[in-house]
């Protein structure tokens, strides 16, 4: 009983010499945790299970779109990078600057993040539909999928603009500890995603069968919705965030100096984050289109279990910044821990129910059933079990880490062991060692292993309280 007080009570969690006042009870700071991360929690999990509603509608049409949509998911996320990054800068600033009590100032660097969205957006929006296919040949699309492919990213990134708009206005909602928000617009979205797929994969009512190009104008239509929502979120007059026409829309040259030293930090994260997710998918495409599509299957499930810690990660990241913006840094590192142990919690009972049910989880997204799919999916999950808390740790870590704005250390792991570590090893265990789809799930075992001790030690060594936003 008093190895679990001690591990979970707030009494034990900062050094006597690290207070600045008074320590919050457990039930409070718990509680204080909880009543930021639920929303967020709530919204990512409906998410991520709608996506994988998305999943199994789309595996009806067969494994070759299954693995058409998969393919475009990591050139997505690289050409969604820089806009990540921008956000992992916000995110450290507005919280600061709540934290401080100086609103004017948060507003304008959303104001700045705003802009910058458009013009980049504009950008990459006419890359992505001129160098469509060569980026799919790129990413290993075979014969059987390229065609689809190519149409999914064009269409899906015609509406670019609307998608990181969205993302950067939520993510200053989540800065502020705003999360409901972000779990109006993205529920609502995706919820819209749901129904137009249900209508269009396979042509129901009235409307023509589109099959993957279905699933593409599902997501673009509810991504222009979801912004509409996020829009008025800013725009109403009660609204701590609240934009006007007449505020002041033009670049200031501190704020920009500011946002590019953490956005580049940021940037260089994101970079060899998606770079490594690219390179590792490339690897898997290899192994054929039905071990793609199983490697799919076991992800969705990964990005289910992701959900959990990201939402307990997003509140942990806003308490962090505000508390270090209050010159609190003992309720930062009290917060963080408390995110931690919140994680690892979840991350168990998700483990658990991954290793009883695997081949049921897998069944699911095997319409008709291929023995081939669901074995192989089965393996991979039972992996994913042994994952997951350990994965979850690193998550909120880092999250506490960007919240505190010592953006470079995380980007520098990243870089290492997504970067390099995973695809490497990957490619080292699929082929000259010969284990196929499962040794590259392995490499992601012990990425996420190296991950994790590099981010504690930063984290155990405190010095990232001191990082200057």
């Amino acid at each position: 009983m008093n190895i679990i007080k001690r591990l979970f009570s707030t009494a034990y969690m900062v050094k006597p010499d690290m207070c600045r006042g008074d320590i919050p009870p457990s039930k409070e700071a718990y509680s204080t945790s909880l009543l930021i991360a639920i929303p967020a929690i709530i919204e990512m999990v409906s998410i991520s299970l709608m996506d994988m509603v998305d999943t199994m509608m789309v595996s009806r049409v067969g494994p070759q779109a299954m693995a058409a949509v998969g393919l475009t998911m990591q050139p997505r996320m690289i050409f969604f990078s820089m806009f990540f990054a921008l956000n992992i800068a916000l995110t450290a600033t507005i919280s600061r600057k709540k934290g401080a009590g100086e609103m004017d100032e948060a507003r304008s660097y959303l104001r700045h993040g705003l802009m910058i969205n458009v013009l980049l957006g504009l950008v990459l929006t006419v890359l992505a539909f001129l160098l469509a296919q060569p980026i799919m040949i790129l990413t290993g699309a075979q014969p059987d999928t390229l065609a689809e492919a190519t149409s999914y990213f064009r269409i899906t990134n015609l509406f670019l603009i609307p998608q990181v708009l969205t993302m950067t206005i939520c993510t200053a909602q989540r800065s502020i500890g705003n999360t409901k928000i972000a779990l109006k617009v993205n529920v609502t979205a995706k919820i819209i995603s749901v129904i137009l797929n249900f209508l269009l994969i396979e042509g129901r009512l009235f409307f023509p069968r589109m099959e993957v190009e279905g699933v593409a104008w599902a997501r673009s239509i509810a991504a222009c919705v979801a912004f509409a929502i996020a829009l008025s979120s800013l725009l109403h007059k009660d609204s701590p965030l609240r934009i006007k026409l007449k505020d002041k829309w033009r670049f200031e040259k501190p704020i920009l100096i500011s946002l590019g030293r953490l956005t580049s930090n940021g940037l260089l994260e994101q970079l060899g984050f998606r770079t490594g997710f690219f390179l590792y998918n490339r690897v898997i495409a290899s192994l054929g289109t039905a071990a793609f599509a199983a490697h799919v299957i076991a992800s969705q499930l990964m990005m289910l279990s992701f959900t959990f810690a990201e939402g307990i990660g997003a509140a942990t990241t806003s308490l962090v910044g505000q508390n270090l913006g209050k010159n609190r840094p003992d309720l930062s590192i009290m917060y963080g821990k408390i995110g931690m142990r919140m994680a690892i919690l979840c991350a168990l009972v998700l483990s658990t129910a991954f290793t009883f049910f695997r081949f049921e989880f897998a069944a699911l997204f095997s319409t008709p059933p291929d023995p081939y799919i669901i074995t192989t999916t089965g393996g991979l999950i039972l992996i994913l079990a042994f994952i997951l808390p350990v994965q979850t740790a690193q998550l909120v870590i880092g999250g506490s880490l960007r919240g505190a704005g010592d953006t470079r250390y995380v980007a520098y792991t990243m870089l290492l062991t997504v970067g390099f570590l995973r695809p490497f090893l990957g490619f080292v265990m699929a082929y000259p060692l010969g284990l196929g789809l499962a040794g590259a799930w392995i490499a992601i075992s012990v990425d996420q292993l190296a991950r994790l001790v590099m981010l504690f030690a930063r984290f155990a060594r405190g010095k990232w309280i001191t990082a200057k936003v």
